[in-house]
C-alpha cells in the first residue's frame, strides 16, 4: 500500500540553538524506516516527470521503489548509473525547483522528498559496501579533465567507465572544486567529498593537483603530450565587486575568500594556520546560498549578529527555501530592500560600519524580477566590522588567455556550440561554471555528462 501522507517524513536535524556554535552537519539523514517510509510516498508514475526534472536523468521511480522495499545497495546501484556523485548531490542539489518541482505528489502535498532519498541511498552505500569496484578495460585513449570540481569529476567518471585513461588536473592542493572550498562543513562533510573522489579514483581516474592550467601547463601543451580530447571544467572562481568607496578597507571579503579559508583552510579550527579576524556585527551582501553560507559561518565563527543584506525582497531572494530557513532558524538577520552605498573606515582602516539605501520594487527588468530603485531619503548606517561581498563570481581568464582559438563571451564564458560543450577548438570541450557562469551542483554535473557522452562519440569516430 502506498503511503499517501501530504507531507514528506521530516528531515532529523541539529538544534538551531547548537548547530549554529559548530561546524557539524546540520541534515542528520533518515533512519532506514524514515526512508522506507518516505519512499512509500511514491506513485511510480508511468511518464516519470520527476526523471524530466533531473539534470542527469537519474531513474528516480526504479531506485525509490528499492528503498520501499528495502534494497537499498540495488537502490545505490541504479542512482550510480547516472549519477557519479550521489551523497553530494542527495546534499546540496535544488531539487525543489528540479526533480521533485516535478512530483506528481507536491500538486496536493509535499513532493517525495527524492534528495533524501536519494543522500540515504549514497549513505548506506559508504557505510556497508565491502566490494572492489572493477576497472573498466581501457581503450587506449586519453583524456584530459581540467579542473576537479562538479562538471569536471562527472566527466572523468563516465569517461573512465567508457574505458578511457582519463587525468584530472586542478589548481588547488585538494580535489573537489567548490565542493571543499566553497560549500560549508555543515551543509556537505569533507569525508563525504573525499568519498566520492575515492570512488573515482577506484576507477582509474588520476588527479593531479597543483596544476594550475595556462601556467603549469597549456591546453595546446596537453595535445603535444599525447592527449586525445580534452574537458574544461575550471568553474567560476572569479569575485566579483560592487565597486563602491572601501572595498579596499581591512575586513571586506569576497565570499570566495571568506569561505575558502573557512572550508578548505580550517579557519574556525583553533590554531589554524588561515584565520579569520573574529568580528562581532558581519554583513553579507547578497542574496543566494553562497551568501546564505558566508552568513551561517560567520555566525558559527562567534560573530554576534550577522545580516543578510540584499537589495530586492524575500521573494526574490534566489537561495534556496531550505538554505534561507536554516538561516532564519540560526539567527541571521534579514536586511532586505537594502543596499550598501559605500563601506566606512576607522582611522586604523578596518572595517567600521556600512552606508546603506533603502529600496523598493520597481517594474520588471530584463530578467523578468522587478528592479529595485532607491527609495528617497533613505540612507542609514548599519554598524558592522565586517563585510562578506557575495554578488557572484566569473570564470578566472587565464584558460582563455593562453589559449588559442577559444572563442569567450563578454562576461569571460567559454562559448560552446551546443549541449554537447563543443567549444570553437576541436577536441576541447567545456561545461559548467566555466560556460554558464556561477549555477547549481547538479547543472554543472550535467554539463559534465553531456561532455563526456560527446567525446566519447568524437573519439570514436576520429
Amino acid at each position: 500500500m502506498p503511503n499517501m501522507s501530504l507531507k514528506k517524513n521530516p528531515m532529523p536535524s541539529q538544534e538551531p540553538d547548537v548547530r549554529n556554535k559548530n561546524f557539524l552537519e546540520v541534515a542528520l539523514g533518515y533512519t532506514e524506516e524514515m526512508a522506507v517510509d518516505e519512499a512509500q510516498r511514491c506513485l511510480n508514475c508511468k511518464n516519470m516527470p520527476c526523471v524530466a526534472g533531473c539534470p542527469v536523468n537519474i531513474e528516480i521511480p526504479k531506485f525509490i521503489k528499492e528503498i520501499a522495499d528495502g534494497k537499498f545497495e540495488e537502490a545505490f546501484q541504479i542512482i550510480s548509473k547516472s549519477s557519479s556523485l550521489p551523497a553530494v548531490c542527495g546534499r546540496v542539489c535544488p531539487q525543489e525547483n528540479q526533480c521533485e518541482g516535478k512530483c506528481v505528489r507536491g500538486i496536493k502535498g509535499e513532493p517525495v522528498g527524492i534528495g533524501r532519498l536519494e543522500r540515504f541511498a549514497a549513505d548506506y552505500h559508504n557505510a556497508n559496501f565491502k566490494g572492489e569496484v572493477v576497472k573498466p578495460e581501457l581503450n587506449g585513449k586519453k583524456v584530459a579533465v581540467i579542473g576537479a570540481g562538479p562538471s569536471g569529476l562527472t566527466c572523468a567518471g563516465d569517461l573512465a567507465k567508457a574505458g578511457y585513461k582519463v587525468t584530472v588536473f586542478e589548481a588547488l592542493h585538494l580535489a573537489g572544486g567548490v565542493l571543499v572550498y566553497g560549500i560549508p562543513e555543515f551543509r556537505l562533510p569533507k569525508s563525504i567529498v573525499q568519498k566520492e573522489i575515492d570512488n573515482l579514483s577506484a576507477l582509474g581516474v588520476d588527479i593531479e593537483t597543483n596544476m594550475v592550467i595556462g601556467k603549469t601547463v597549456t591546453i595546446d601543451e596537453l595535445f603535444e603530450q599525447g592527449y586525445d580530447a580534452i574537458f574544461i571544467g575550471s568553474g567560476a572562481g572569479l569575485p566579483r565587486f560592487m565597486n563602491i568607496p572601501g572595498e579596499n578597507l581591512k575586513g571586506v571579503y569576497s565570499a570566495n575568500e571568506f569561505l575558502t579559508r573557512v572550508n578548505l583552510m580550517k579557519a574556525y579550527r583553533e590554531g589554524s594556520d588561515t584565520p579569520i579576524k573574529q568580528n562581532k556585527k558581519v554583513a553579507v551582501v547578497g542574496g543566494g546560498n553562497v551568501a546564505m553560507d558566508a552568513a551561517r559561518c560567520a555566525k558559527r565563527l562567534g560573530a554576534e549578529e550577522v545580516y543578510i543584506v540584499y537589495r530586492r525582497g524575500e521573494e526574490e531572494l534566489p537561495a534556496r527555501k531550505e538554505e534561507v530557513e536554516h538561516a532564519k532558524e540560526e539567527g541571521i538577520i534579514f536586511k532586505l530592500l537594502t543596499n550598501p552605498v559605500e563601506i566606512l573606515g576607522g582611522e586604523d582602516k578596518f572595517v567600521n560600519g556600512i552606508k546603506c539605501v533603502e529600496m523598493e520594487l520597481g517594474e520588471p527588468d530584463a530578467s523578468g524580477r522587478r528592479k529595485p530603485v532607491v527609495k528617497p531619503d533613505s540612507e542609514f548606517v548599519l554598524d558592522v566590522d565586517c563585510v562578506v561581498m557575495s554578488i557572484g563570481t566569473s570564470p578566472n581568464p587565464l584558460i582563455k588567455n593562453t589559449t588559442k582559438g577559444l572563442d569567450v563571451n563578454s562576461h569571460g564564458c567559454i562559448i560552446t556550440k551546443d549541449e554537447t560543450g563543443l567549444t570553437s577548438r576541436e577536441g576541447v570541450y567545456a561545461g559548467g561554471d566555466a560556460v554558464t557562469g556561477a549555477a547549481t551542483v547538479i547543472s554543472a554535473m550535467g554539463a559534465g555528462k553531456h561532455a563526456a557522452k560527446a567525446i566519447d562519440e568524437y573519439l570514436q569516430n576520429k
